[in-house]
């Protein structure tokens, strides 16, 4: 054969290897996984940017602009927040107390799971929460497999959302401080002083306590509410008295705490919850029948002696736990976050100060969600 054709055949052999190769690389890019984790799906805000007012100056662009408040440290206060189909509207009172009373600029993560994500969407977009930066966050049960027992007793409290809080890293949060706020609260103070708190060095977290403020004592004692880890944790089991926690020792509430996510990440908190719902799992050592039932125990097992403070003013609850206890209308009127944990929300009936929660309340535009009230003519 002569060498010019030699040469050529070789050529083309490269030809077609190199073709191959194209084909196979672009192929593969189309079918690459998704950015986000397998167990979370962040879904695309489409509200604009707040029209005047301190929050902001000018109509922005949608989308792309909620992707650039998200990513600015240094002026946005970041919230995570649930959002659940028969709670959505509890969800939006907090949200629209939380953006009514400070002049911060705000962004929201709305954590919900998949078939609520329209209905979220359409509650903000429809009323006068239109103007918030927020981005919705899918939830994935399944990352709960073997991690939690079913339970009778408060079914409620088994929501897979009540464990967002636990995994905060697989938010893909790009900020370094995150607020978490449960559901059933109200924010009356100026969310910007609870985010700008200091936390000791080597803390992720702040939490409120549960013995800080004397004002509560009366009302714990009358409803006999638990406030130290005796209350929470099964001290006839080993795995708790290994722990070397005494159990009167104090408690805190983590239904409201801010969160720094370096130090989240660097001390596998995520990982440490994990742990302790597993060991649940296997030897029951809290339930859902105790005082917080199952999403509170870990984080006070794995925050123990390891979280800064909170002014108890940020998280004043109780709210929730009878229909018969009231708070002093001066104190209320103090408080810079009210908390209705326990199972008499403002929402329904019988509840307590719930005028306080119901200012807030917008009424759902798909109607899905509505207020328990009394029959006045009973």
């Amino acid at each position: 054969m002569p060498p010019l054709r030699k040469i050529n055949r070789v050529l083309l052999v490269l030809l077609v290897l190199m073709v191959c190769l194209l084909l196979h690389s672009a192929l593969l890019r189309t079918s690459a996984p998704p950015k986000f984790s397998a167990q979370w799906k962040s879904v695309k805000s489409t509200a604009p940017l707040p029209a005047g007012g301190a929050a902001g100056k000018k109509e922005g662009n949608r989308g792309e602009e909620d992707k650039e408040w998200e990513d600015k440290e240094e002026d946005v206060v970041p919230i995570v927040i649930c959002s659940s189909e028969e709670r959505m509207g509890a969800t939006m009172a907090a949200v629209n107390s939380v953006h009514s009373n400070t002049d911060a600029r705000l962004f929201f993560y709305i954590v919900t799971l998949r078939d609520a994500v329209k209905l979220t969407r359409r509650y903000i977009q429809k009323t006068q929460l239109k103007g918030i930066k927020y981005k919705i966050v899918e939830f994935n049960p399944m990352v709960l497999k073997g991690k939690v027992k079913p339970d009778s007793s408060r079914p409620d409290l088994l929501h897979p959302l009540n464990f967002v809080r636990f995994y905060l890293p697989l938010l893909e949060i790009s900020h370094k401080r995150v607020i978490y706020l449960d559901d059933d609260v109200i924010v009356q103070g100026n969310i910007a002083d609870l985010f700008n708190i200091q936390l000791k060095a080597g803390h992720a977290a702040a939490f409120a306590t549960d013995c800080d403020l004397p004002a509560t004592h009366e009302m714990v004692r009358s409803i006999s509410m638990q406030t130290t880890y005796m209350g929470f944790l099964d001290y006839r089991k080993q795995e708790v008295k290994d722990l070397g926690i005494h159990p009167r020792d104090c408690s805190f509430n983590p239904g409201v705490f801010v969160a720094d996510m370096t130090e989240w990440k660097k001390q596998k908190i995520t990982k440490q919850l994990e742990k302790w719902m597993e060991e649940n799992f296997r030897n029951n050592i809290y339930s859902s029948a105790m005082a917080g039932g199952v999403a509170t125990p870990p984080m006070l097992i794995a925050f123990y002696e390891k979280y800064t403070k909170l002014d108890p003013l940020w998280n004043v609850r109780h709210l929730g736990w009878s229909p018969d206890a009231h708070y002093s209308e001066s104190f209320l009127q103090e408080a810079h976050l009210l908390h209705w944990n326990g199972p008499f929300k403002p929402w329904s009936s019988p509840a307590v100060h719930s005028d306080l929660w119901e200012k807030w309340f917008i009424p759902d535009p798909s109607r899905r969600f509505s207020l328990l009230r009394p029959d006045p003519d009973r």
